[in-house]
């Protein structure tokens, strides 16, 4: 499916039907609820461990190309989105799920804003590649996307540790901010830099290849993932970290003439993660939105349809609120939120967790994951173009026009949305 997907690759990548929508419709029909060709009960480690490692690489690869400059673009709309707009979402996700979703606790409620607050760029790729969209806005939902899914991991940890019966919960409020958020951190931070200062060490002497400065990547993704994990922390978190950690590395301790920087070391890591993306959602139709198909109510669309239109919009309308942006351009930037691999790495981790409100936590984010990749996907190249020619007319009629604020060059690539992998094409 996915070589036949790549065959027609560039002729769909202009239509509404993206290639997020063929992979979790292809997932659906080898799921339980047509062929039972994939089951969770059955192939649950397998999933699972796709979907961790990919997380886990994505993270890595989305915080390695960010500069701390990354967050002025424009002088203030990821900052904003990120410091303002990402805590009233998860906020906002709470209390509608509190009036929505009776029969889960307070902490689980918490769960389902937090789940669903992260958003995914490469659901919605054509919203922040369209050239005709200004950069001011490409670049600030690209780095948004690329920064909160690590962002919300420490408050999902802390969720879960407040749920009796948990693992996070056996070790402890104390425990789980030493394990899971100074100690993963700290080992991110080690392992990152240092694999990046070493890299460096050798690129100078000249004693690494390109394709093995690739490979090279993927190693220290692994390793920041896997020691937090030995050390009973956050895989996720570590690798977070690490990735930050060793994109300034490459950056500080870089060779003079070299032209080869952290952009192009990420190349083949983000190929792979694009290809495990487009896996994971096949994986994610078949065992999360098929079966939750069964069971629909008027409760969960409602709460997938606000999620992905309130629980966004409103948010971000505040966080841009003085900004001088307008309308249009505010509306653009809230619509464009989708939800994808976080959220349903995340929910598989509930699950996992044999949290008592998992099996309806599980169906409220593969509807509200499913009607984004459907709504978004269906959405992004209309509203591209509709937007963009909204914004030539009045660029070409207004003077100081806000959304053509410069954004520097060097920015263009961080982070990305997992542009090269068959999802995303």
């Amino acid at each position: 499916m996915t070589a036949a997907y790549a065959l027609g690759s560039r002729r769909l990548s202009s239509t509404p039907l993206s290639s997020a929508m063929v992979f979790v419709g292809c997932g659906i029909l080898l799921g339980p609820a047509v062929l039972n060709l994939v089951d969770l009960e059955r192939d649950a480690a397998a999933i699972v461990l796709l979907l961790e490692l990919t997380l886990g690489l994505v993270l890595f690869t989305d915080a390695m190309t960010v500069r701390r400059r990354d967050l002025h673009i424009g002088g203030f709309l990821p900052g904003r989105l990120l410091g303002i707009g990402l805590p009233l979402s998860i906020g906002a996700g709470w209390l509608l799920a509190w009036a929505l979703l009776p029969g889960l606790t307070m902490w689980e409620l918490a769960l389902v804003g937090a789940i669903l607050a992260p958003t995914d760029a490469a659901l919605g790729k054509t919203a922040i590649s369209s050239p005709r969209v200004p950069a001011l806005v490409r670049q600030g939902l690209n780095v948004e996307s690329g920064l909160n899914d690590g962002l919300v991991l420490p408050l999902f940890i802390l969720f879960l540790a407040a749920i009796p019966g948990t693992h996070y919960a056996q070790e402890g409020v104390a425990g789980v901010f030493w394990r899971a958020l100074v100690l993963s951190t700290a080992l991110g931070l080690l392992v990152g830099w240092l694999g990046g200062r070493l890299l460096q060490w050798s690129q100078v002497r000249g004693w690494v290849t390109w394709q093995w400065r690739q490979i090279y990547l993927l190693a220290v993704a692994g390793a920041s993932y896997e020691l937090a994990v030995v050390a009973d922390g956050s895989g996720f978190i570590a690798a977070w970290v690490a990735g930050f950690a060793f994109g300034f590395a490459l950056r500080r301790y870089r060779a003079g003439g070299e032209k080869e920087g952290p952009d192009r070391t990420a190349d083949f890591a983000e190929n792979l993660g694009g290809l495990a993306a487009s896996v994971s959602l096949l994986v994610f139709g078949a065992v999360l939105l098929g079966p939750a198909l069964e069971y629909l109510s008027w409760r969960i669309v409602l709460y997938a349809v606000l999620s992905l239109t309130v629980v966004r919009m409103v948010p971000v309308a505040l966080s841009l609120a003085g900004s001088r942006l307008r309308p249009p351009t505010v509306a653009y930037i809230g619509w464009f939120g989708p939800r994808g691999l976080a959220s349903v790495v995340l929910a598989l981790l509930v699950v996992e967790e044999h949290v008592p409100g998992a099996q309806l936590l599980g169906r409220v984010v593969a509807i509200t994951v499913g009607l984004s990749v459907l709504l978004h996907g269906i959405s992004a190249v209309g509203l591209a173009e509709r937007y963009g020619r909204w914004h030539e007319k009045t660029a070409a009629a207004t003077r100081d026009l806000r959304e053509d604020t410069p954004v520097p060059e060097t920015v263009s690539r961080a982070p990305q949305a997992r542009p090269a992998g068959p999802a995303e094409t």
